[in-house]
């Protein structure tokens, strides 16, 4: 391959969500609507989360951190998403295009990692309530979020890196509206087999280990609930995972049908969809699910609303 063929590339041009000029008004007004309602959603969670002093806990602590990975890697999207809805010219630069995914993936691995740590964070308050504020110490909370964002940064690093490595020696027209790995290794004249191959060690690590994590901790919560002498006991403890087990359901299957399947079955329109539902859908719905189905959550918001009412 001639490499001077490669180095000759400066910019990327998006094929966007659809043609159609029927389609495309109602598409930006609905995809408006959920990416403010992610903004306000996430950002109203880490306000809160840091204004009520009663939510200084290790959950609200890691789910103020779940509400940022959501913020940070729908915004790398969404906006440039919807300004090329009605643009002519699509265009993103090569290296805006690695920007963009390098914070994508940066934060969409954190969040998948963050899951299995939201897990093991209820398997010790469950398991052991008395002691669970010492053995999830402020010390403990912060090393295991440093360790989950310096893993996603990791991965990130590794995949922008071998991504754009790659020979676009052809078309620079993505058949995507954001950068990101299917669509770019369908438009490179390189050999991607070494991506590929990556993509499922590196990011099927986190994804194992994540899932992995999600499953043995609630092994360990079940039998824990299990140990619990009133059913009203059991019922309480093990309602507080039903927004985590929601949460996890819905990120882990849409990453495990987008990102785990052999090449020769993309469908780009198809994953279009699929990725509309995880950069944007995914980030609005964690908040609403936590908020919807949380006390404190919803007794802060009381508070908050008469002080600011009054």
């Amino acid at each position: 391959m001639d490499k001077g063929n490669c180095s000759s590339l400066t910019e990327f041009f998006f094929l966007g969500i659809t043609s159609s000029t029927e389609v495309k008004v109602t598409l930006f007004i609905m995809l408006l609507v959920v990416y403010i309602i992610d903004l306000l959603a996430n950002l109203g969670m880490i306000i809160i989360i840091r204004m009520d002093s009663q939510l200084h806990t290790p959950m609200y602590f890691f789910l103020s951190h779940l509400s940022v990975c959501d913020l940070c890697y729908s915004t790398a999207v969404g906006p440039k998403m919807l300004v090329d809805i009605f643009a002519k010219n699509k265009s993103i630069s090569f290296y805006g295009c690695a920007v963009q995914f390098l914070i994508f993936c940066t934060f969409a691995d954190s969040e998948c990692l963050l899951l299995a740590v939201m897990a093991f964070d209820r398997y010790k308050a469950i398991s052991n309530p008395l002691l669970y504020t010492v053995n999830m110490s402020s010390t403990v909370c912060s090393l295991l979020m440093a360790g989950v964002y310096t893993v996603a940064m990791a991965d990130a690093l590794i995949h922008t890196t071998l991504a754009f490595r790659l020979c676009f020696c052809g078309s620079n027209e993505i058949n995507h509206f954001f950068c990101d790995l299917p669509p770019l290794y369908l438009l490179s004249c390189s050999d991607t087999h070494v991506n590929e191959l990556a993509v499922f060690a590196f990011f099927g690590f986190i994804e194992v280990s994540s899932i992995s994590g999600v499953l043995v901790s609630y092994c360990y919560i079940i039998l824990s609930v299990l140990k619990i002498h009133s059913a009203e006991g059991r019922l309480k403890a093990f309602s507080t995972c039903t927004s985590h087990l929601t949460a996890v359901a819905i990120f882990q299957g849409t990453m495990l049908f987008m990102y785990f399947r052999p090449s020769s079955s993309y469908s780009l329109d198809q994953d279009k969809m699929t990725s509309l539902f995880y950069t944007l859908v995914i980030p609005m719905l964690n908040p609403l699910i936590y908020s919807l189905r949380n006390k404190d959550v919803k007794e802060t918001l009381e508070k908050l609303k008469k002080k600011f009412l009054i």
